[in-house]
């Protein structure tokens, strides 16, 4: 665990939302402290403890629900996730609600069911992409349309600093040791709130999940190491020609 801490370059552009915080995190660790005490000084909304605290047979996200803590092991996995539990408490909190209540409605079913599926890809591999009211713009249009030249050469101007945020606990955990066809699931995310940005940005979403807005899928596939200033070969119009990365349309 503290060797898989120590590799993380936390000077790479996508963990700029999350440096301060997994920093203070990872050196808690690094000195002989469990993940869970090391989230727990961060005060999240709902306490870490230890994995042992599930009983067996109990689903994660009902116990959650139940007990209002969330069980974390000694991994890296679990150090991502209780990251994002401390920086998007309103929508981690929205994710288990409605992970809650399909389990109470359906129980635990041998596959999970489209909603839950959805959550499920939201919770691990998601990255969020705020727009002004419902206005999506020109790059996020070529972006669903998977014109990678378009949106990630001829529009390279035209993206946002900070755009996307990361939210996806296993993507965060596989860009510990990046790699160029890592790919994130694309939430577009209706930010109307002034304020600091995470926080509104936590708000926001999470006051659009619902079973409406996550069924069918509404996601958007965006290979990670493309994103403008987030990989140093990406400059070159032939990076997006990889075709076994950057897919191209259906016919």
């Amino acid at each position: 665990m503290c060797s898989q801490l120590q590799r993380i370059d936390w000077s790479a552009p996508w963990w700029q939302p999350w440096r301060a915080v997994g920093q203070r995190v990872a050196q808690r660790v690094l000195s002989g402290h469990s993940v869970a005490q090391a989230l727990n000084a961060e005060h999240p909304p709902l306490p870490c403890v230890p994995q042992a605290a599930l009983p067996e047979g109990v689903a994660y996200e009902a116990f959650i629900f139940d007990t209002q803590q969330v069980p974390t092991r000694d991994n890296l996995h679990d150090f991502f996730n209780g990251l994002v539990w401390t920086v998007f408490p309103h929508t981690k909190r929205r994710l288990n609600q409605l992970q809650a209540q399909q389990i109470s409605a359906s129980g635990v079913q041998t596959t999970r069911g489209p909603l839950r599926d959805a959550l499920t890809v939201l919770d691990e591999n998601a990255a969020l992409w705020a727009v002004p009211a419902h206005s999506d713009g020109p790059v996020l249009e070529a972006l669903r349309a998977k014109q990678w030249q378009r949106a990630c050469i001829d529009l390279r101007a035209q993206w946002v600093p900070g755009q996307p945020v990361l939210l996806g606990h296993a993507l965060l955990e596989k860009l510990v040791s990046p790699y160029k066809s890592i790919t994130a699931h694309v939430v577009v995310v209706h930010q109307c709130a002034d304020g600091d940005h995470l926080p509104s940005l936590d708000q926001a979403l999470a006051s659009q999940l619902s079973a409406q807005t996550l069924v069918p899928k509404p996601f958007i596939p965006l290979p990670i190491m493309g994103v403008p200033g987030w990989c140093a070969d990406n400059q070159s119009p032939q990076f997006y020609q990889d075709s076994q990365v950057f897919r191209l349309p259906k016919p």
